[in-house]
């Protein structure tokens, strides 16, 4: 007890009692010239080991705060010009040190003579996050976005495009630190535009601060977009081929005008071809039996454009304009060959059907940004956000049912459906950082009004007519509006850091589904506060051991679309629809992490789910099953992660990453309907990369993931899967030739099964998993020149829940 009491008071002396020292300075070129984005790296004069990097701002200026006393050296590197290396100096306890201008020497070596070692790892491991370096792997070769989710260490991309991390879905996809605009199926068609030749790496944040949206239990991926370094114009062609079943095409330019007042960027992109993939499903219910084979082709034309500017006000203030779009034109066309028979029985009848739809995407948004920064020790962030959406989708399901020689027809009935939505979002974000307590402070608010209307048309297609049932059709109209506040406090306190935070949220919504035939109106109003705390302790043992303990609680809001009764038909006995009374799901999250070395780190978290959203298969009647939303009782999930990077010799580097989890659902229906489930499953993923003569690297990845469960009650079986390829630079290195071959050993499918009440299903399901990849990249003008702004808008968060497509 003496000890613990010895323990606390200490901790309480260092959190009131802790000085802080700074240093700042100036980089300039011989020319008196200011050196912006170059990078330093405060050290310990002790041992030489990194205590702080930081970039230098756009008047090269910079400053490392809450520093300990002590003494230290600064290095400095910059692209074109000599490595810098101060005197040692000595920093007293709150002192803040001024540098004299620090004056970079140019290189007198041509360009052709300077060769470059260094590398970064495929994998970094941070205190706060796992960072896959995409850009360095040549199994990123041809992918999209969506197919680099399923390399990144700890994710699971399953055949529907549901991401899951550490065993939790609830994941929230951000791209350069804004929360993407769309949810499950349309982010999926969205990642799969986006290619690998844009990102420059991929970061795990599994315990997000109180900074960031509430929502999102599962932790945040940011994928990272590539940046240059300085002034001038350049532009960037990248073309890539795919072929598996299908030929599949990216092409994409990039360009980047910068100089001292103003910064005009912009991309164009598309992706055109085609993908398949397919469906066995085995039922039974209520005595018979149904074996279905399905087979889904979808044929897309993406294209995606964005214009943004950034005018420097001053030194400390810029105000940015950005403007991003996306269109996209796809049919989906899947078959259908249905046995019908009594369980261990002779087939009885045949149904043969198929479903075709023509979609139509059309996403507008535009953000305005004031952002203020003094020294990176005071910052200020405002945004103003408007989102327009106009999703459409036509589809056309014949099903016809055959006598079990499948020649003659017994029954025929097409149905036809139009569904447009209408989406618009209105967004203001405030975002304050200041120094206080000798720590920093930061705290803001955000408002958002969402308004959402869905139109459900159904059809009956007699002799080519079609006739509007109104049984059956409904319009859904949702609005939805969000008020929050937030705060949170970090301070460095000899070997430990602290930090904490807190968000409120205020939310009000309005759902109404409208029948014609029956002129009723189901209305579900909800109006309610949410309060969500964080916290996290950092302590340093010494220089090899890094201690880490996270604390966050946060929720997940249904999509919109998922809260609209729609339905989507395979066939008029398979199909999907959305549930009006879904609730939020809210998750309690602790970790506990170990760095040794910072090369070895060891992970141990655990997270209980209340009201969990998530897909459940389930009985219409004798012969219909559907696929719908529902809030189970309660979700736990234990998981352990331990990952290492090394190096067996110096052109041969190693990542390996093994996580494990063990999951429980747990809800119950109605009587006869529960779910009862427990599961233990692990991931190991492993990338090895060589280094080849003539300026080339090979690389052999993969990952073998355990037998898992998914959604509520899908128990699936185990997969792997292995990725070979090479890369070359050329023309002096403005260019990258990458070829590839995914999953070699096409082992990349799926099995699984469940059971509900009267139903058990079983599912086999593949998709063109081994592909031939080849990607030709060509940067042109200045290769030094600094793109947009990293920046956060303030509506990706309700853009992530629009859905259009399942």
């Amino acid at each position: 007890m003496k000890t613990f009491a010895l323990v606390i008071s200490i901790l309480l002396h260092s959190i009131f009692a802790w000085s802080q020292s700074s240093l700042k300075g100036r980089i300039i070129t011989p020319d008196q010239e200011s050196v912006a984005y170059a990078t330093l790296m405060m050290k310990s004069a002790e041992d030489s080991s990194l205590v702080k990097a930081w970039n230098s701002d756009l008047d090269g200026s910079f400053a490392f705060v809450n520093l300990l006393a002590g003494n230290y050296f600064l290095e400095i590197t910059y692209v074109g010009y000599e490595n810098y290396s101060s005197d040692l100096f000595t920093l007293a306890e709150n002192e803040e040190k001024i540098l004299d201008d620090i004056v970079l020497v140019e290189h007198t070596e041509q360009l052709e003579e300077v060769v470059v070692t260094a590398a970064r790892p495929v994998v970094e491991v941070h205190p706060d996050k796992t960072v896959f370096n995409v850009d360095g792997s040549v199994n990123a070769t041809g992918n999209d976005a969506l197919e680099l989710l399923r390399k990144a260490p700890g994710v699971v991309v399953d055949n529907n495009d549901n991401i899951m991390l550490l065993g939790k879905s609830g994941v929230k996809i951000y791209i350069d630190g804004k929360p993407s605009h769309l949810s499950t199926d349309d982010l999926a068609q969205f990642l799969r535009s986006m290619q690998s030749s844009e990102i420059d790496a991929i970061e795990i944040i599994t315990n997000p601060s109180a900074k960031y949206d509430a929502e999102g239990n599962a932790g945040i991926i940011n994928i990272r977009l590539k940046k240059d370094k300085s002034l001038g114009f350049n532009a960037n062609v990248n073309l890539a081929y795919n072929v598996g079943t299908y030929s599949r095409y990216n092409n994409s330019v990039n360009f980047n005008y910068r100089n001292q007042d103003l910064n005009i960027f912009g991309q164009y992109a598309n992706n055109l071809g085609k993908w398949t993939n397919y469906n066995v499903i085995y039922r039974e219910q209520v005595g018979m039996a149904f074996d279905s084979d399905v087979d889904m082709v979808h044929d897309f034309l993406n294209h995606r454009f964005r214009l943004g500017t950034d005018y420097f006000i001053s030194e400390k203030s810029t105000i940015g304009f950005l403007f991003n779009g996306y269109n996209n034109d796809g049919d989906f066309h899947s078959t259908s060959l249905t046995d019908i028979q009594p369980i261990g029985g002779q087939t009885i009848s045949i149904l043969k059907a198929a479903s075709d739809i023509d979609q139509t995407r059309n996403n507008l948004t535009f953000n305005l940004n004031y952002a203020y920064s003094d020294n990176g020790e005071t910052t200020l962030n405002l945004d103003a956000d408007y989102g327009r959406f106009r999703n459409e989708g036509k589809g056309l399901q014949p099903n016809t049912y055959m006598d079990a020689s499948g020649e003659d027809i017994i029954v025929e009935r097409i149905f036809a459906s139009n569904t447009p939505t209408v989406i618009d979002i209105y967004t203001f974000k405030a975002d304050y950082e200041r120094p206080l307590w000798e720590g920093k402070l930061a705290f803001g608010g955000k408002y958002t009004s969402v308004n959402t209307d869905n139109t459900y048309d159904f059809f009956d297609v007699i002799d080519n007519v079609h006739i509007r049932n109104l049984d059956r059709s409904n319009e859904f109209d949702y609005l939805e509006n969000v008020g929050a506040a937030y705060f949170s406090y970090q301070r460095q306190m000899d070997k430990w850091n602290l930090s904490l935070g807190l968000r409120m949220e205020h939310t009000y919504s309005n759902g109404e589904l409208m029948s014609e035939r029956l002129m009723l109106t189901d209305q579900v109003k909800r109006d309610y506060w949410d309060w969500f705390p964080s916290a996290g302790l950092t302590y340093q043992l010494n220089d090899n051991n890094i201690f880490r303990l996270n604390y966050s609680r946060r929720l997940d809001r249904p999509s919109y679309q998922d809260l609209n009764p729609f339905e989507f038909k395979l066939d008029e006995l398979t199909f999907q629809k959305g549930n009006a009374f879904l609730n939020p799901q809210y998750a309690n999250s602790l970790s506990l992490s170990h760095t040794f070395r910072s090369k070895l780190n060891t992970t141990l978290s655990y997270s209980v789910i209340n009201d969990l959203i998530t897909r459940i298969t389930d009985t219409l009647d004798a012969s219909a099953t559907f696929i719908t939303f529902v809030n189970l009782d309660k979700q736990k999930v234990v998981s352990l992660a331990v990952s290492y990077p090394f190096s067996v010799t110096g052109w041969w580097n190693v990542f390996t990453n093994i996580s494990t989890h063990r999951t429980a659902n747990k809800a119950t229906f109605e009587p006869g309907k529960f779910i009862d489930i427990t599961a233990t499953a692990f991931n190991i993923y492993a990338q090895n990369t060589f280094t080849l003569p003539f300026d080339s690297k090979l690389e052999i990845s993969g990952f073998y993931q355990s037998p898992f469960v998914w959604a509520g009650n899908f128990e699936v079986d185990a997969l792997y899967n292995i990725d070979i390829g090479i890369q070359k630079k050329l023309f002096n290195d403005r260019a990258n030739l990458k070829i590839s071959v995914s999953d070699v050993f096409k082992t990349h499918k799926v099995h699984g099964s469940n059971t509900l009440g009267g139903l058990m299903l079983e599912v086999w399901s593949g998709w063109e998993s081994r592909q031939f990849r080849v990607n030709f990249n060509y940067l042109l003008g200045n290769q030094q020149v600094r793109a947009e702004r990293r920046r956060r808008t303030g509506m990706e968060e309700e853009q992530r829940r629009i859905k259009t497509e399942n």
